[in-house]
């Protein structure tokens, strides 16, 4: 699967989805910056896609030794960076809350 083979529905679900993704990230984790990236791969040809939302501190910046980009999100998929599944759940809640907000919200307005 890739991006280019999304058809009408899902390409014009797919804007508003990840602009309300990332305002879920930037109001719960307050990032300097915010990254959207997409991989789509499989052993030897496309089979699924990602799409990461992730937020980027100085913090995290910092402790990986001031990496960026591609790089920064390698160094953390190989260090196997990962969170305690208790602030995941609790994340977790929080964004559903504000989802569920930007959805009332949304609906509100087209009525």
């Amino acid at each position: 699967m890739a991006i280019a083979e999304l058809d009408d529905t899902a390409a014009a679900e797919l804007g508003p989805l990840l602009r309300d993704t990332a305002r879920v990230v930037e109001t719960l984790c307050r990032p300097e910056q915010t990254y959207v990236c997409m991989w789509s791969h499989g052993r030897d040809a496309r089979k699924h896609l990602h799409i990461a939302v992730q937020p980027v501190t100085a913090e995290v910046r910092a402790r990986y030794g001031g990496l960026r980009s591609e790089q920064l999100q390698a160094r953390m998929l190989a260090d196997g960076d990962e969170p305690d599944i208790r602030e995941v759940e609790q994340f977790c809640e929080r964004a559903r809350e504000l989802f569920r907000a930007i959805t009332d919200s949304s609906a509100a307005h087209r009525s």
